[in-house]
């Protein structure tokens, strides 16, 4: 590495403050480097001056390449745990993955852990009862993953991680560099501890889209199918597949690559939809339904219409037309005469499952929406007008669902003065901006409920309905939409300080993931998060 990056390396990592502990009159250095396609190699340096310990520091960067991602961290404080007290502290974690701290087995730190390090592989495991979101984690250390690592790591041991009296707790604060450029990390208290601090939010966000629709785009396999997602701490890939979320993913890449402006990519969406059609649905006289595993849902009939109608709109190409015909003819099964939409049905259309999850309304009602703006199709807009007066008359807006506000949105085009569709629209956000606020996790699809609530909120002011705003805090949803998008990039994107301490960094970059579950990366993650960001950029920056 050149001189000059070290000597801003050293100078940068000053910046952050107490690089010295006074209690053992030590300075504790960690250095993380990959070379983008290896987990980083950690190393520990422990000396009785900031300055000697840097001086190691500076005889391992003098053997790193330039391009290498390089992580340097100081131990900003430390505390001394029973055994006991460890343990219980870990299970009482609510998340998995939320806990947020190093771990030492001794007093030298010779045998510490970067919490990044025990992220990134799996080294504290979930109790058997813990279910995602639900219940305390009862998080307990695996040591048959974690002792073989340090004595590889550090070559051998001297104690056993299992079996010491104590555990020392620490936090750290540092910066990170690609080579060219460098973060100091954010030491928050959330889930963006240790992440880049955006100094560019409008090029930090234009970058997760492009990494975001690159990484998305490559998990389209030669014949069409996706690579469904991974769990990258464990190295597993997912067997299972939704074929609703094939789709749906499809139209997150159709957001996408206009923004991008990789138009050769629309090939390989391409292929994608036809693999879908191919595998994936089945034509019961002149209408056409996904059939997912033996089931027709609503969902899918919603998603493959938005898909198809979006190809058409953004290429021009009709090879798609007569199947969206036959897809729109399948809506009616799923319709009672009241109105109801029921979710599920079984292949011979018989009802299996009158409400499965609530997306599934506002999902056909958007669809149907941008099918009417295709075609111009009457009985499209007919078909509309009924789903949402039903969702007026039994007052969706309670259920906070971002599609409900994607149809609202786009129905606004289609019926500009609709009060009722506007009023339910608006309840839908801001009856749970509050939730929104202060959610920890990333949570994508409360930015793209927010992206639509902001545009429609400009919808109303511009039809002249404004008294409808009156009772809601305008102000507060543009603050949370900012909030909400920065905090989805530093919490929920796969960036090279992260990414370097899973299995083959380089794969996992511009992926999304589910930090409480275990770092999960799959299709249906990543789609939530780059529609969220290409509307919110596409909007914030006014970007044609």
């Amino acid at each position: 590495m050149q001189k000059h990056t070290v000597k801003q390396l050293k100078q940068a990592l000053l910046t952050t403050g107490n690089t010295f502990d006074y209690a053992t009159k030590t300075a504790t250095l960690a250095v993380s480097i990959s070379d983008h396609r290896h987990r980083a190699q950690v190393t520990f340096i422990r000396e009785v001056t900031f300055n000697q310990a840097w001086t190691r520091v500076e005889q391992l960067l003098a053997q790193t390449p330039q391009t290498d991602w390089v992580r340097i961290e100081s131990v900003q404080s430390s505390q001394r745990l029973s055994r006991a007290n460890f343990e219980e502290r870990l299970s009482q974690t609510f998340r998995m993955n939320y806990w947020r701290y190093g771990v030492s087995f001794d007093a030298g730190f010779e045998t510490a852990l970067l919490e990044m390090e025990i992220n990134g592989q799996a080294m504290f495991r979930p109790g058997k009862d813990h279910r995602i979101g639900k219940n305390r984690s009862h998080m307990w250390v695996d040591y048959e993953r974690l002792t073989p690592y340090l004595k590889q790591r550090q070559t051998s041991l001297s104690i056993d991680p299992s079996q010491t009296e104590y555990v020392w707790v620490f936090t750290t604060a540092g910066i990170f560099t690609d080579g060219s450029q460098i973060w100091q990390l954010s030491a928050k208290e959330d889930c963006s501890k240790g992440i880049r601090i955006l100094t560019n939010p409008q090029a930090e966000i234009k970058n997760a889209i492009d990494t975001g629709e690159n990484f998305l785009i490559n998990q389209i396999k030669a014949d069409g199918k996706f690579i469904y997602g991974y769990y990258p701490a464990r190295q597993r890939v997912l067997a299972n597949y939704n074929v609703v979320r094939h789709f749906s993913s499809l139209y997150a890449l159709l957001e996408a690559i206009p923004f991008t402006g990789r138009t050769a990519d629309l090939a390989k969406v391409k292929l994608a939809i036809q693999w879908g059609l191919d595998h994936a649905t089945v034509t019961i006289g002149d209408a056409m339904f996904i059939n997912d595993n033996g089931e027709l849902k609503l969902g899918g009939q919603a998603l493959l219409m938005l898909t198809l109608s979006k190809y058409q709109t953004l290429t021009g190409d009709t090879t798609f037309a007569p199947v969206l015909q036959k897809v729109f003819k399948g809506v009616p099964a799923f319709q009672e005469a009241s109105g109801k939409l029921n979710h599920v049905l079984n292949p011979d259309l018989s009802l299996k499952a009158a409400y499965r999850i609530i997306y599934y309304e506002g999902e056909i009602a958007f669809g149907l929406s941008r099918m009417y703006e295709l075609t111009k199709d009457p009985a499209v807009m007919a078909l509309v007008k009924r789903i949402l007066d039903y969702m007026v008359a039994h007052d969706y807006g309670k259920y906070h669902d971002h599609w409900i506000s994607y149809a609202i949105n786009e129905a606004l085009q289609v019926f500009p003065d609709n009060r009722d569709y506007m009023a339910l629209g608006l309840k839908n956000v801001f009856i749970h901006l509050r939730f929104i606020e202060e959610r920890d996790t990333t949570y994508p699809t409360l930015l793209e409920l927010v992206d639509a609530a902001v545009k429609m909120t400009d919808l109303v002011k511009a039809s002249g309905n404004e008294d409808l705003l009156a009772p809601y805090d305008l102000i507060r949803l543009r603050q949370v939409l900012q909030q909400r998008a920065e905090y989805e990039v530093t919490s929920g994107l796969f960036l090279p300080e992260l990414a370097m301490y899973f299995y083959h960094p380089q794969k996992f970059i511009g992926g999304f993931y589910a930090r409480h579950d275990n770092f999960r990366t799959r299709i249906d993650d990543c789609e939530h998060f780059l529609s969220g960001l290409v509307n919110y950029y596409n909007y914030t920056y006014h970007k044609e």
